[in-house]
């Protein structure tokens, strides 16, 4: 397997609803061994997560990865807080901008990147309600578009 071979985990298509994602980061995560076995096999949701800076740190709440069957002892709370690993610069960058109106931190994919595990997070502003509805058009439209492209070319 190569080394920069993206294995997708878990992605967060509530995020791209209800936010507009301005900017990105690739995090690494702090986890325990049977937590990473659970990954492997794909038990992870970050559906309801969100990400937090306390005392310039940056830490994932609401993360939910299911126990590893085979752990017993072993296993941790599956919504642990866990803590994200950025560099230092980063965090401060991400600080000044989270300080203007609006904006929070959202986890957008968590994934496996070689051996390693990543997650993504992104700077996001809030969406209006109109915002969603006009979104939701855009989509409409384009599969109306699609779906008469594709009986055109049927014939």
């Amino acid at each position: 397997m190569a080394k920069d071979s993206i294995k997708l985990i878990a992605n967060n298509k509530k995020a791209y609803h209800d936010y507009f994602i301005e900017d990105t980061w690739e995090t690494g995560i702090s986890l325990h061994g049977t937590e990473v076995k659970s990954l492997r096999m794909g038990k992870c949701s970050i559906k309801e997560s969100f990400v937090r800076i306390e005392k310039g740190e940056v830490f994932v709440y609401g993360m939910h990865i299911s126990p590893y069957e085979k752990g017993n002892i072993f296993n941790r709370d599956p919504l642990r807080v866990r803590k994200l690993l950025l560099h230092r610069s980063e965090i401060n960058k991400i600080v000044g901008k989270i300080a203007e109106k609006g904006y929070t931190l959202v986890p957008l994919k968590v994934y496996f990147k070689g051996s390693l595990v990543k997650v993504e997070i992104g700077l996001a502003k809030g969406k209006k309600l109109y915002d969603k509805r006009a979104d939701i058009a855009k989509k409409d439209i384009r599969r109306e578009a699609e779906k008469e492209f594709k009986v055109r070319n049927l014939y």
